[in-house]
């Protein structure tokens, strides 16, 4: 199984420092990455975690993204940095993702289903309902029908009990997917949120999705999250009991099972460029090392790093 991390469009949301803690104070505007996962099966098939925003994005933004989040986060539109532009500069066609797993369906983390047509969506089944709802204003900013063409193609999972991942709850196995790929329930930002657990070799990469936005809210003393970033969550989030009960065991799994485990998140640029070990506007295929594995130290180090 290889892994290859995509960075889907970055974000430029108003705010600069504030929101991405590492913008110069003169910049209005920081800079996060919609951090995707591409996964190569044994068999050759491709799964993606999370797709980040996709052509028709890019293409008719005003008719797919609500003017609210378009002027708020402002994307850096660049066609090649979609998840399928980066697939197909690898060498495989969009017709080889055969699966997509979503950690959640906001706007940033679903933009790109429609650019895989062969491929069966993941997803839990609260999220999925809560999205269709599209109950209050907020959910039909966040939650964009108009990038759903995949919807006959989706498949719903709710949490399983009795089995669990590193004291996780997880649903079942996935239908078409190895035991090496496991959903665990993180709700919080939205009522149906999920990570995503991928084996590979002896250790386990999960990607957190937005159960956390910056890597410094995973340090075991005195986590801490930009100001602005931390506003934006607050804003965002469906249930904050929750979304913070949820950080709370993120930060034990890390502590307790640094070696066996690398956590993530989706917008976090520097946490990103550690794990592609390379800069996160630059598309994947661009740099002859882009396939390299972090180091097998890299949970170690992280860890220690969010002890400061």
């Amino acid at each position: 199984m290889k892994i290859i991390h995509l960075n889907c469009i970055s974000t430029c949301p108003a705010g600069g420092r504030l929101m991405d803690g590492r913008s110069s104070w003169l910049r209005w505007r920081g800079r996060l990455c919609c951090h995707c996962v591409l996964i190569e099966l044994d068999s050759g098939d491709l799964v993606l975690i999370d797709t980040g925003l996709g052509l028709e994005d890019v293409q008719h933004p005003r008719d797919r993204l609500s003017g609210f989040f378009l002027a708020l986060v402002k994307p850096e539109w660049r066609e090649t940095m979609t998840a399928r532009r980066q697939i197909e500069a690898l060498g495989y066609r969009a017709e080889d993702v055969r699966h997509i797993v979503l950690t959640h369906l906001d706007f940033d983390h679903a933009g790109g289903l429609d650019d895989f047509p062969a491929a069966t969506v993941h997803l839990m089944q609260t999220e999925q309902d809560v999205a269709l709802r599209q109950s209050s204003w907020l959910d039909r900013q966040r939650f964009r029908p108009q990038q759903w063409s995949s919807r006959a193609r989706w498949k719903g999972y709710a949490p399983a009990r009795g089995e669990t991942w590193f004291g996780f709850e997880r649903v079942r196995e996935l239908d078409g997917l190895p035991p090496e790929i496991v959903m665990l329930p993180l709700p919080g930002h939205t009522l149906g949120h999920a990570g995503i657990a991928v084996l590979q070799d002896d250790s386990w990469l999960l990607m957190a999705g937005d159960a956390y936005f910056h890597a410094s809210e995973m340090r075991s003393r005195r986590p801490s999250c930009p100001p602005g970033l931390r506003f934006y969550q607050w804003m965002m989030e469906q249930d904050r009991g929750a979304r913070l009960h949820n950080q709370h065991r993120l930060r034990q799994l890390i502590r307790s099972h640094a070696r066996q485990v690398c956590v993530c998140c989706g917008h976090d640029t520097a946490e990103f460029e550690r794990l592609a070990r390379r800069p996160f506007d630059v598309p994947a295929p661009t740099l002859k090392h882009y396939a390299r594995p972090a180091p097998k130290n890299y949970s170690a180090a992280a860890a220690r790093d969010r002890t400061d």
